[in-house]
C-alpha cells in the first residue's frame, strides 16, 4: 500500500492517521506542492489523480492497482475494508454525528484553506488570504465544538478515537498556521491532547514526516 501526500496537507494527514490507528502498514510517498510548479501537476501523478491533488491512495490486490483519491473516500475504504478496528461508533445515530463532525471540516472548512483557493483570494482578488482562511477555520471550529458538546468524551465522540478526530487534529494544526486563537475552543484543544497521547497519533504528525521542511517552512 502506498499512500502519495504531502507532509502538511491536512487531507494527507487525515489519511495517515486512520492508517496508524487501523495498524496498516504503508510506503509513504511525497508529492511536494510548490516545488517545479506543483509536483501534483505531473502527468504521471495526473494519472493517478485526475483532480491533481493528495491524497492518493495506491493498493494492489489480486494483481490488480487500484487508486483512490480524496480523503473521505479513502478512510470509508479502509473503514470498510479492515473493520477490525473500527473509526465509526457501532450506534447509528453516534455514527452519524461522527460523519458530521467530519464533514464540518472537510465540506465546511478545507475548501475555503486550500491552496489553489487561496492564491485565487491573493492574485486574482486582492484579498488577505490569511484572514479569509481565518474566518472559515473559526466558524467550522465554533460549530464543530457545539455539535461535538453532547456526545463527547475522551474525544470527539465518546472516550474511543473516531473518524471526528481524524479530522480534527488535521485542522487545529492549520488552524495554528494561519493563526487562528483557539482560546474559545477548550474542548478542542482537550480532545487534541488526548489523541496527542497516542502512538498512532503520533507518528502521523507531520513533522514525523520524511518531507517534512525543518523549522516548518513552505506551503
Amino acid at each position: 500500500m502506498k499512500l502519495y501526500g504531502y507532509w502538511r496537507s491536512s487531507c494527507s494527514y487525515r489519511v495517515r492517521i486512520a492508517l496508524h490507528l487501523k495498524g496498516i502498514p504503508f510506503e509513504n510517498i511525497p508529492v511536494h506542492l510548490v516545488k517545479d510548479g506543483g509536483e501534483q501537476f505531473r502527468d504521471d501523478y495526473r494519472e493517478k489523480n485526475p483532480m491533481a491533488q493528495v491524497p492518493t491512495l495506491e493498493v494492489e490486490e489480486g494483481g490488480v492497482v487500484h487508486e483512490l483519491g480524496q480523503s473521505v473516500a479513502i478512510i470509508e475504504w479502509l473503514e470498510e475494508r479492515y473493520p477490525e478496528r473500527p473509526l465509526l461508533p457501532a450506534d447509528s445515530f453516534l455514527r452519524a454525528r461522527t460523519r458530521q463532525l467530519a464533514e464540518t471540516i472537510n465540506a465546511g472548512i478545507q475548501p475555503f484553506q486550500n491552496l489553489s483557493v487561496l492564491k485565487l483570494v491573493k492574485t486574482e482578488l486582492g484579498g488577505d488570504e490569511q484572514a479569509f482562511a481565518r474566518r472559515f477555520i473559526e466558524k467550522g471550529l465554533s460549530a464543530y465544538q457545539t455539535l461535538a458538546g453532547p456526545v463527547q468524551g475522551r474525544f470527539s465522540v465518546g472516550d474511543a478515537p473516531t473518524v471526528a478526530d481524524v479530522f480534527l487534529v488535521p485542522q487545529l494544526y492549520a488552524a495554528r498556521r494561519f493563526g487562528v486563537d483557539l482560546g474559545p475552543f477548550p474542548s478542542l484543544v482537550r480532545i487534541e491532547e488526548q489523541c496527542a497521547s497516542l502512538p498512532a497519533f503520533q507518528a502521523a504528525h507531520p513533522d514525523r514526516q520524511i518531507d517534512a521542511v525543518a523549522g516548518g517552512s513552505g506551503v
